[in-house]
């Protein structure tokens, strides 16, 4: 393992051990990573005894360069070091023992081994150590097989999985992401721990919970995670409305898709195409108000009538209790929720300007990822269905390129604002101002009138004189 401890740092880690007479060891995710061939930041040491004077004695050997932060609460310390194009950071801490009690995942923690360290991983392939000390420099210490389970694609516990996951219940959640971001299995005993375990999971804060469906739906396919989550019995305690989406139901012979699986297609295609997080949320929750809006029609069929408004409606909530960011992020999946509907309207019927020009400006800068979210939408196992919806989108697409060039409408500001209305008519803030403005971006957005303040302020007279307000002398 010596061509993966390349970079200096290693070896001076080494040497300050050695100085110290500490046995000292790179453990858990960086091992992990290099075995992977992985891009990994996370360099975490473990030593025996003070990794807090470990760390110290680094620091000081690394002079200008090197910032230390420690954190004697929890017995680690952090080192930073920046030298031209060099940059790192790593995280020391002393091999540890850890138990629980039932109520808190929060360990108590005395002094341990390494093994006693290696004992309280989460997974085996976690658990692996490499040596840094100059008598076995490089050497593996793999006490449960982490390297098999890596060749055989397995997440698996080193310990009593029922243990393990009671202990600490965000290991239910870890076990899933990692399953995911690398495309693992989980082992079936320890995939029968967490659905034991399900409900501890009511322990863990949400915004705990948050980071790691955050990490899971970043992953290249996220929908794996979020089965996985379905089957474990996770998915009704994190988000009972994406539970709610699943399942099918027959009247007459007419059925619908089962919301879920379609959903997590929706979510895999947009992953396809973008990495932005935002989108994928949007995606996650596009469909959300289904089961709230489904109805039966003995002529129509099943129906979903506003799920998209209703959706919208539902993402504030849904956020504020996952403890998502209530910022200009939980707007834009409001806005995507909301608007979703729109494009795929559009491609149905005739694509007319004025449909185009109110479509860009409520979609404003966000129009490209709406018509992505509204294309990966298409899951027809009918090729011929996805192919036209697909042609037709192409057709609004190019619509909107050439309404945007005309008439310039994404998140235009009317040519004449209401307080030049309310100074003209000497009129104060009042209906009559609203309902001027109004009629100035309505007869933009149909076509009545160009996108230009001298038709836009002719417009505003001629609309004055119809309501009976005049300009005050």
């Amino acid at each position: 393992m010596h061509k993966h401890l390349e970079q200096p740092i290693f070896k001076l880690i080494g040497q300050v051990a050695d100085e110290l007479q500490r046995p000292c060891f790179v453990i858990g995710g960086y091992v992990r990573d290099i075995v992977l061939c992985r891009q990994s930041k996370d360099i975490d040491v473990v030593t025996l005894g003070s990794g807090i004077e470990l760390a110290e004695a680094l620091c000081k050997k690394l002079g200008r360069g090197a910032h230390l932060s420690v954190f004697r609460n929890f017995g680690t310390a952090q080192v930073k070091y920046r030298k031209g194009h060099e940059s790192w950071e790593v995280e020391f801490v002393g091999a540890r023992r850890e138990s629980y009690s039932r109520n808190s995942r929060k360990p108590i923690v005395e002094d341990g081994t390494l093994q006693d360290d290696q004992n309280r991983r989460d997974f085996t392939i976690n658990a692996l150590a490499l040596c840094l000390n100059s008598d076995h420099y490089g050497e593996l210490v793999d006490p449960f097989d982490g390297m098999g389970d890596i060749e055989r694609e397995i997440i698996r516990t080193p310990l009593d999985p029922d243990i393990t996951f009671s202990d600490d219940p965000l290991r239910m959640m870890r076990a899933i992401r990692f399953a995911t971001q690398l495309n693992f299995r989980i082992y079936p005993d320890t995939f029968d721990a967490i659905k034991r375990n399900k409900e501890r999971i009511k322990i863990i804060s949400r915004e705990r919970i948050a980071d790691e469906l955050g990490k899971i739906i970043r992953a290249d396919i996220p929908s794996r995670g979020f089965i996985l989550l379905d089957e474990s019995g996770l998915l009704p305690f994190i988000c009972p409305e994406l539970a709610a989406l699943k399942g099918s139901e027959t009247i007459d012979g007419h059925g619908h898709k089962d919301n879920f699986y379609h959903t997590l297609t929706v979510l895999d295609n947009v992953a396809l195409r973008s990495r932005n997080e935002w989108l994928r949320w949007a995606a996650l929750f596009h469909d959300i108000a289904k089961p709230r809006t489904k109805r039966y029609d003995a002529r129509l069929g099943w129906t979903f009538h506003n799920h998209n408004f209703i959706g919208a409606k539902m993402i504030p909530g849904i956020f504020r209790t996952m403890k998502l960011p209530l910022n200009e992020h939980m707007k834009y999946v409001q806005k995507l929720v909301e608007l979703h509907m729109r494009p795929i309207v559009l491609a149905e019927e005739e694509v007319t300007d004025s449909a185009v020009r109110r479509l860009l400006f409520d979609a404003g800068n966000d129009i490209d990822e709406l018509m992505l979210l509204c294309e990966a939408d298409i899951t027809s196992r009918n090729a011929e269905k996805v192919r036209r919806y697909l042609d037709n989108f192409a057709l609004v697409r190019r619509k909107l390129e050439e309404i945007e060039e005309k008439d310039r409408v994404r998140n235009f500001q009317p040519p004449v604002g209401g307080e030049e209305i309310m100074e003209y008519f000497a009129l104060p803030p009042s209906r009559e101002v609203g309902e001027l403005k109004s009629a100035i971006k309505n007869a933009i957005l149909d076509g009545i009138i160009p996108n230009e303040r001298e038709a836009a302020w002719q417009y505003m007279l001629d609309q004055a004189a119809q309501m009976g307000i005049e300009k005050k002398v």
